[in-house]
């Protein structure tokens, strides 16, 4: 997705829990094999307790905000993606989170596109943004300032009042429904929350998006559906194992036709991306490509091979402490950006995403110009 206007990144939050549950305890428990955790690479993962996910959003969503200095009333749209439980059933999490912060103006919307969820509301919050102007959420937020006597919408004296979309992810991966050592092949799952605030127009000093491609290879859905007949109702198996669906998958097609799509997927939306961006795959600008939050083994295996092939610039694994955040990576690896101040002026990173469907994401992203 080409962008028809620089949309800013205001700010960006990664809340993760205190608690960890480390491999050499899961190891010595019996809870994961010895050799598994070595092709995992996580020496731990961050474990939520009991803090659901939604709350988790909530408090990224609040930290985001007040980074920012932005208001919750000047939000116009919410987007919150998941992949597993969210503590209730036929019920709303994002509806709940914008409640909870005070986002009264904003359009509250689920993203369920497992570990690509993230990036793709990331996405749909940038395409809404260019769309044009939205005159009801407009009208909505004057009536949140009247009724609370005051300007909330962070409206500068000078231009136009920037427009604000929000974007959260949350993820707990507990027991008995899911094992975070075991219920995959090449992740490990740590608990997390993610929130990232996208504004238009852009302020002097924002990094900026500007571009975001995403493609699909719908018949890998059999990956994680297996020979499982459809269920009447949810969790019929106690326990997700995404290792035996996909052996169903590798029993019926082999490995290689996942190996070949998968290779050509991350071509697919690399260079689709850097096309967008108007960059080319060895502008010097370019300084790194930020990997999703996989096993090592998987990353060696069949991400760094092939962007070695596409870019000059290197790829680099920020994941290893965390394990995989579900829906968080592409924002995760986003806070890592901002938090190292990775990109000097002018300079260019990539954040690569992938999830079960299966879906692949890249975005660019742009460093201000140093000014003067």
């Amino acid at each position: 997705m080409r962008l028809p206007v620089p949309v800013g990144i205001a700010s960006v939050a990664l809340w993760l829990p205190e608690h960890q549950d480390t491999a050499e305890n899961a190891v010595a428990e019996r809870r994961v094999e010895a050799r598994t955790a070595r092709e995992l690479g996580n020496p731990r993962l961050p474990v939520a307790g009991d803090v659901s996910p939604p709350e988790m959003a909530v408090l990224a969503a609040r930290e985001a905000l007040r980074g920012a200095g932005v208001p919750a009333a000047g939000v116009s749209l919410l987007l919150h993606a998941w992949m597993y439980y969210q503590g209730h059933d036929l019920w709303s999490p994002p509806h709940y989170i914008a409640h909870q912060l005070g986002a009264h103006a904003a359009v509250p919307i689920g993203i369920q596109q497992i570990c690509n969820g993230g990036a793709a509301a990331l996405e749909l919050a940038a395409a809404r943004l260019t769309a044009g102007d939205e005159e009801r959420v407009e009208e909505r937020q004057e009536e949140e300032r009247q009724k609370n006597g005051r300007q909330e919408d962070g409206r500068q004296e000078d231009g136009p009042a920037p427009r604000y979309s929000l974007v959260t992810t949350a993820d707990r991966f507990a027991l008995p429904g899911f094992d975070r050592w075991r219920s995959d092949y090449g992740a490990a799952y740590g608990d997390a929350a993610t929130a990232v605030l996208l504004r238009r127009p852009a302020a002097p000093g924002d990094l900026v998006l500007r571009a975001l491609r995403t493609g699909a290879a719908p018949h890998l859905e059999l990956m994680h559906r297996g020979a499982d007949p459809f269920g009447r109702l949810p969790r019929e198996n106690p326990t997700i194992d995404m290792r035996r669906t996909k052996r169903v998958y590798l029993r019926e097609h082999g490995v290689e036709p996942f190996k070949k799509t998968n290779r050509e997927m991350i071509r697919y939306v690399v260079t689709g991306a850097l096309r967008d961006a108007g960059l080319a795959a060895d502008d010097p600008r370019i300084r790194f490509a930020v990997l999703p939050r996989l096993a090592r083994k998987t990353l060696d295996d069949a991400w760094i091979p092939v962007l070695g092939e596409l870019l000059t610039a290197p790829a680099v694994d920020w994941g290893k402490e965390t394990g995989h955040l579900g829906t968080g990576d592409l924002v995760a690896g986003l806070h890592e950006v901002v938090s190292r101040a990775a990109l000097g002026p002018g300079e260019f990173g990539l954040l690569l995403n992938a999830g079960a469907g299966f879906t692949w994401s890249c975005a660019v992203i742009e460093a201000p110009a140093a000014s003067g």
